[in-house]
């Protein structure tokens, strides 16, 4: 009888608990945005027969309900922080490195032979085209290895390196590999971020100027201005729990070159810095605003030269550096751009400089136009 009783109040308490969180869940409204996670959570699918036969319905709404599950922010951290107590080393695509360094997990079976070969092709065909130059940013795994968790598997970016080299040739391609590799002892990747720092950024500039044939300006890498000292990045955001905090630095040298930037055709300003995001979790996005499909910026120069970058968030850091350079820097973005590549570069970069800037894993993702 007693064990009878026992399973009853189990399943009565249980019952209690579900129903509690469900009303909860139901009184609540639905939150658009983690600032936690730094992304747009699900919103609330809308029914449709169509949708429930092909069974989209079904799954939206199970990401709905995963999303705006009450408490989900805390269920997260103390999932965390178990698998923290029982040293896992892997958490939610995130290895847990050696002094502090969170590393984002790339395993070598996601990025195909073929994969990599369709890549190839399409940045083949650009460089052709456009006379385009090559610069392929290694992520933090790739070159803080004495960081990764013992035997961890990982992509070998410097194979995959190797074979751009020998498709668009030397003449237009940076070595930004061997840049970082030689300053890997210092701070070139942030410990909760997936980004590279300024100081990152700075190296892989000096390997550009090389590359390019460019006297490098003399940034001084001893007196950066701090934005925030109160970062924690993209990778924190992932594992989701407290973790150590940290700096972002940029070259005050670049706030005193005057500039006008114009955001997707639209906004105007007059900084390459947007304070604005440092009171955010996102505070990345202090660089160039965080991300927008177009963006062109004036300097006042007279070099007689521009430069058309195609790029991900990776150089949003480094741009600034760029200035001195040219007279107009447009950057595109091709995650939020719908339209067709080549008639945008015939308006914007004939006769200018063309740079395809990326890290390795966005570039392999994430790079595709028409």
């Amino acid at each position: 009888m007693g064990e009878k009783w026992n399973a009853a109040f189990t399943v009565i308490l249980l019952s209690a608990v579900i129903l509690i969180f469900t009303a909860a869940d139901f009184a609540r409204e639905d939150r658009t945005f983690s600032e936690t996670e730094n992304r747009v959570l699900a919103s609330r699918p809308k029914f449709s027969a169509e949708a429930l036969l092909k069974g989209s319905y079904t799954k939206d709404y199970e990401t709905y309900v995963t999303d705006q599950f009450v408490g989900r922010d805390r269920w997260i951290d103390l999932k965390t922080r178990l698998e923290l107590f029982f040293l896992k080393r892997e958490i939610g695509g995130v290895y847990l490195g050696k002094d502090g360094y969170l590393l984002e997990q790339h395993l070598p079976e996601r990025y195909s032979e073929e994969t990599v070969e369709k890549k190839l092709v399409l940045l083949d065909k650009l460089v052709s085209d456009w006379n385009a130059r090559v610069m392929l940013v290694p992520t933090a795994d790739n070159i803080l290895t004495d960081k990764m968790p013992a035997n961890a598997p990982y992509f070998r970016q410097d194979t995959f390196l190797e074979q751009v080299r020998e498709r668009v040739g030397s003449q237009h391609y940076v070595d930004v590999f061997s840049a970082l590799e030689a300053h890997r002892d210092q701070e070139i990747y942030y410990r909760t971020d997936h980004h590279w720092t300024s100081l990152g950024a700075y190296y892989g500039y000096l390997a550009w100027a090389e590359a390019a044939g460019e006297q490098p300006w003399n940034y001084d890498t001893g007196a950066m201005k701090l934005a925030s000292d109160d970062f924690q990045g993209t990778l924190q955001a992932k594992i989701n729990t407290e973790w150590e905090r940290e700096s972002i630095y940029y070259f005050g040298e670049t706030e005193e070159m005057p500039v006008k930037v114009t955001y997707d055709l639209r906004n105007t300003t007059d900084t390459l810095y947007e304070a604005g995001h440092l009171e955010t979790k996102n505070k990345y996005g202090f660089f160039l605003d965080d991300n927008h499909a177009l963006v062109e910026i004036e300097t006042g120069n007279s070099t007689g030269k521009t430069l058309f970058v195609i790029k991900d968030s990776y150089a949003n850091c480094l741009i600034p550096l760029l200035l001195p350079h040219y007279d107009r820097i447009c950057l595109l973005d091709l995650r939020y751009y719908n339209g067709r590549l080549y008639p945008l570069l015939e308006q914007y970069a004939a006769g200018g400089d063309v740079l395809v800037l990326y890290n390795c894993i966005h570039f392999l993702e994430d790079f595709v136009y028409i």
